[in-house]
């Protein structure tokens, strides 16, 4: 062998190796996207979802109020849509090079031979049986990664149900948008504030499932509720709304808000951790917080109007409350400026509607997570 042919040799092998590094680190990704459950960060999946995100950033700002909902409504579909597209073009591209290496064919046929593999079209195939093999290989993959998209995508819209549902009864307990004073207000006229035992207990059934399921399935923070409605805002809303009642409303402690309030805290910490949101675990009581005291006093002073029974010290009814907001308002905020939800009180409102951090969240995702 001259040196010619070797080097010739040297860059086949490389080139070949390039394509299955390629095939190796799609199906991957498509893995711990799909199948991986907790904590998997792809980051191909994270470049789709910023890309498209990117190229709305235009649209977005022209746009009025509605079609910007409209708009960011089809962000999280479209994106899962393009992901699956994604994998299958660079599979198609990352094979290119073995039927390329292996059957009497220039780089377009190997091309054209490759898609039709993944798709099982037959338009084009290898003649050597080598390249036969590696065609077979080829449509398992392609059929492997059909099946993955059949079972995912279900189990997506299932899981967004699933989640919209006390989302949506919220609306008729705490306004639209949602806020903690009128939740407490409206639940004093309806049914009585000593009797949301059974509501605690739902939201942290609640908050346990978007737990699990949005760190398994980190997308699902982009899918957005209905007109108007968000599970980010409803999710502080309903915190605001337990700390509201356990520090300033005058009845016997109960355990189950305390609870409920533990278990969203956790909830927002995981998901915000899912994405490398800055926030303190461990916070202390006396930690500055993003509502004022005169917001609070406010909100104070319309419980009092309606007649809720408060306790006498509202000072330490404000140090309570904001006590229990630290520990969930760092993770809430930074969800809010990566969701982009509707305007809500104590929430998306305090986060700027233009500028927000999900560049530099979602870059520092791509930075430092693996493929």
């Amino acid at each position: 062998m001259n040196l010619s042919d070797f080097v010739q040799a040297v860059a086949a092998a490389l080139v070949v190796a390039a394509g299955l590094w390629l095939v190796g680190s799609v199906l991957l990704s498509a893995l711990r996207t799909v199948v991986v459950p907790r904590g998997e960060r792809p980051k191909l999946t994270a470049l789709v979802f910023l890309s498209i995100r990117r190229s709305l950033d235009l649209p977005l700002r022209r746009a009025s109020a509605h079609r910007r909902e409209q708009l960011l409504q089809r962000y999280a579909p479209v994106a899962l849509v393009l992901l699956a597209a994604t994998w299958a073009v660079l599979v198609i591209i990352g094979f290119t090079p073995l039927h390329w290496a292996l059957g009497d064919m220039g780089w377009l046929e190997a091309l054209q031979v490759s898609g039709s593999s993944l798709t099982t079209l037959g338009f084009a195939n290898a003649d050597a049986s080598p390249a036969r093999l590696v065609e077979i290989l080829e449509a398992l993959i392609g059929l492997g990664l059909v099946g993955l998209l059949i079972s995912f995508l279900p189990t997506i819209y299932s899981a967004y149900s699933q989640r919209e549902i006390l989302v949506a009864q919220l609306s008729s307990r705490a306004g639209q948008p949602p806020s903690a004073a009128n939740f407490v207000i409206r639940q004093q006229s309806i049914r009585g504030l000593e009797n949301l035992e059974e509501t605690w207990a739902e939201w942290e059934d609640w908050f346990s499932f978007v737990e699990e399921s949005h760190s398994s399935y980190p997308s699902l923070v982009y899918f957005r509720s209905g007109e108007g409605r968000s599970w980010v805002t409803a999710a502080g809303a309903l915190l605001d709304s337990a700390a509201l009642i356990d520090a300033a409303v005058d009845l016997p402690h109960e355990p189950s808000a305390a609870l409920c309030l533990r278990s969203g805290f956790l909830c927002l910490q995981e998901v915000a951790a899912q994405f490398s949101i800055p926030f303190d675990p461990l916070p202390q009581p006396n930690d500055p917080i993003r509502v004022t005291r005169e917001e609070f006093n406010e909100c104070w002073n319309s419980l009092e109007a309606a007649g809720v029974p408060l306790v006498a010290d509202q000072d330490q009814a404000w140090r309570d409350w904001s006590g229990w907001r630290v520990n969930y308002e760092d993770a809430l905020l930074g969800i809010c400026a990566l969701a982009e939800p509707p305007w809500a009180l104590w929430s998306s409102d305090r986060v700027e509607p233009v500028k927000r951090r999900i560049w530099a969240t979602i870059w520092r995702l791509v930075r430092t997570e693996s493929v």
